[in-house]
């Protein structure tokens, strides 16, 4: 019985229905633009148009997902097929819905009642299982090769968005599925705005040079930064870098199953102040992410969740100073019992090119 139903048969619901992407792959395996997954006793009903339908019904799902051909409208296949179970209450993901589309799938399935639900898979999706976790893995080697290529086409005269168009290229070449999500380049003052955008701006030279990238394997997200500095950094230049490189160490060190997130994001920012850059970092430590870049839960100041054995979490500590640069350093762990498991294997010491 999967935790989607559980939790359906505990609001006394006969099933629990997906139409938003993220879930519907979670629940089924199968990525689709468009489509609805129905958890409910015997398994997982997948409704697809034609356009997906047969790649899914070939796509080696698990056993108790069924794929239903949708040729007259998904969501008349969707009242027929709860018609013929007797299923007349259905819980459905409060996050992932708007109102306008809630009201929509109310009209559509007028004799149903919908009842949305927060967080319907509760912590499922926190905790990977052995082939999310191949997948993460995957998805880490390939942004960590990446890195390393980047560092050969990084030199004067080449732009942000060269450098961005670049990695994107190279990721999809070697192996990913997709980005994880827009690539941030970002050289000199713009490196102090933590999702700058890349643009036609020529890389600074003696100046911050900052990437926040990320390939997707099987659907599975990775989120990797480093920063670099083309040409040569100056003495607080290296004093800012070195602070964000020992609290994200710190961080590191701090994460094991059962620790509070906050008391990771403390980690850092303690170092991070007491070397006088306090009022520099501007938001969290970390967070989750799987199938999404950003997932629960996250390493903030206040945060009330626990860190748990199975939980993927970025540790990316910064410093951002308007009118000189930032450094942000991220890597990806897997929390474990005693510790953690960093996935990202790109060296952290300050690279000059």
């Amino acid at each position: 019985m999967s935790i989607a139903y559980k939790t359906a048969v505990a609001h006394g619901a006969k099933g629990a229905l997906f139409a938003d992407g993220i879930n519907r792959r979670y629940v089924s395996g199968f990525p689709s633009t468009e489509g609805v997954a129905l958890c409910h006793e015997e398994g997982v009903a997948l409704f697809l148009d034609m356009r997906y339908a047969v790649s899914a019904e070939n796509a080696g799902l698990a056993e108790d997902v069924r794929v239903i051909r949708c040729t007259g409208g998904i969501m008349e296949a969707v009242k027929a097929f709860t018609a013929e179970k007797g299923i007349d209450k259905l819980i459905i993901e409060s996050t992932a819905v708007t109102i306008a589309e809630l009201e929509r799938l109310k009209a559509a399935l007028a004799d149903m009642e919908l009842v949305p639900v927060k967080n319907i898979c509760g912590t499922a999706r926190q905790i990977k299982t052995a082939g999310e976790i191949a997948c993460i893995r995957k998805a880490q080697s390939i942004t960590d090769k990446c890195f390393s290529h980047i560092l050969g086409f990084i030199k004067k005269g080449v732009t942000e968005k060269e450098v961005a168009a670049e990695m994107e290229y190279f990721m999809k070449k070697n192996g990913a599925e997709g980005l994880a999500f827009e690539t941030i380049a970002v050289s000199g003052a713009k490196s102090a705005l933590p999702h700058g955008v890349p643009g036609e701006d020529v890389l600074t030279e003696n100046a911050f040079f900052t990437m926040d990238f990320g390939a997707s394997y099987g659907g599975y997200c990775s989120d990797m930064t480093r920063t670099v500095v083309l040409g040569k950094a100056n003495e607080e230049m290296r004093r800012i870098y070195n602070t964000v490189l020992e609290a994200q160490k710190a961080a590191i060190a701090a994460i094991r199953d059962g620790v509070y997130c906050k008391d990771v994001d403390a980690a850092a920012r303690d170092i991070i102040a007491a070397a006088g850059y306090g009022e520099y970092f501007t938001h969290s430590t970390g967070h989750s992410l799987g199938l999404e870049i950003h997932e629960s839960p996250a390493c903030t100041p206040k945060s009330a969740d626990t860190l748990r054995s199975g939980m993927f979490m970025t540790v990316e500590p910064g410093i951002y100073i308007e009118n000189l640069g930032g450094v942000r350093i991220e890597d990806m762990v897997l929390v474990t019992d005693g510790g953690c498991e960093d996935f990202t294997a790109s060296p952290k010491e300050l690279i000059e090119i």
